[in-house]
């Protein structure tokens, strides 16, 4: 299987907490470490070809993958603002990459997900 296959079973298999799609199904998220850990760190059974997550970027980017930022509103209040800002670093190891071929209500869509 190309990349975009492999990553597309990944996602659908449900079987890694370290990616998953985003809410929309239009991106992919990845915990940064807990992916090393979980995916490239798997002894005998390499999902990807790789045990870098540098690697493994720029796969995503050979294949038109951009990464994305998590936008966050912010408060006025300080207590909120304080709260709002605990639950950004928590996200701050995730990591958010889009394709417009890449899209879990089209799944035809991937066949035009091309190496650049």
């Amino acid at each position: 299987l190309r990349f975009p296959q492999k990553l597309w079973k990944m996602l659908e298999s449900g079987k890694f907490q370290s990616i998953w799609w985003s809410e929309s199904g239009k991106c992919v998220a990845i915990n940064k470490d807990l992916f090393e850990v979980e995916v490239l760190g798997r002894e005998g059974q390499q999902v990807f070809h790789t045990q870098k997550i540098k690697s493994f970027m720029r796969q995503l980017n050979a294949y038109g993958f951009s990464k994305m930022q998590r936008d966050f509103q912010r408060s006025a209040s300080l207590p909120e603002f304080l709260a709002e800002e605990a639950a950004a670093s928590a996200h701050s190891q995730i990591l958010y990459y889009y394709n417009p071929s890449f899209n879990r209500a089209h799944p035809w869509l991937l066949e035009t997900c091309k190496r650049r």
